[in-house]
């Protein structure tokens, strides 16, 4: 396991966005704020929120992969990755492209992107391990993981990469496998505490003790989740 990202200089990306959901927007927000140019697409129309935010939002997917991304970061749920995946035009691409995904599990990903990406294109798996309700206030010290599963174009990587390390991220390189063994017992007890919990529709009040507002914020975390 590593603590540290690559030590190129860092460049401007041009990122485009698929599934641009609550997580996505949330990642979109300091993008934007360093510079780097954001495009979306989505099953839902998110217009309104992209033209707020000043990205640009495709409606044709075809269009989305001919803009000239360096990177297209995946932010899809779970259940729907292969299927959105498959049904894009990929041949579209002009260019050698790195695919990102930022979902909770990693395996997965990795085993569809490798299937369904032409050859060419390079593969980060990474997790963000923070969502909107405990990155709201930064990023600092906030756990990042990631994993170079076939990266040719490293001064791509690593401009994205700078994204979180600059914002004080703890940068952890380390395998999808060895995520998601250390992963399964705590994101699975946490995410099934907050889910009892939201169907128990618990509220914050006007009394609350700290430990029943660390519940509430729990509750608040695992909704913003892609899962």
């Amino acid at each position: 396991m590593s603590s540290s990202s690559s030590s190129l200089p860092s460049q401007t990306l041009k990122i485009g966005i698929v599934g641009f959901g609550k997580f996505g927007q949330f990642l979109a927000k300091t993008m934007i704020k360093q510079g780097h140019t954001i495009r979306a697409t989505s099953r839902t129309d998110n217009s309104q929120i992209c033209d707020q935010l000043g990205i640009s939002f495709f409606r044709d997917v075809v269009a989305f992969l001919e803009a000239d991304n360096d990177v297209i970061l995946i932010s899809t749920s779970i259940l729907s990755l292969s299927e959105v995946l498959k049904s894009m035009p990929l041949h579209c691409l002009k260019r050698q492209t790195l695919f990102v995904d930022v979902l909770s599990v990693k395996e997965h990903p990795r085993n569809v992107l490798l299937q369904v990406l032409p050859e060419e294109m390079d593969v980060l798996c990474t997790h963000p391990m923070f969502g909107p309700e405990s990155g709201k206030n930064g990023w600092k010290d906030l756990a990042f993981m990631y994993d170079k599963v076939r990266v040719r174009v490293e001064a791509t990587c690593s401009s994205f990469l700078h994204i979180f390390e600059c914002e004080g991220c703890r940068m952890m390189e380390m395998s999808c496998e060895e995520h998601d063994k250390l992963a399964a017992r705590s994101q699975f007890l946490s995410h099934a505490i907050g889910r009892i919990l939201s169907e128990m529709g618990i509220d914050s009040t006007s009394i609350n003790t700290k430990s029943f507002e660390t519940l509430v914020k729990l509750v608040s975390s695992v909704s913003c989740l892609n899962v």
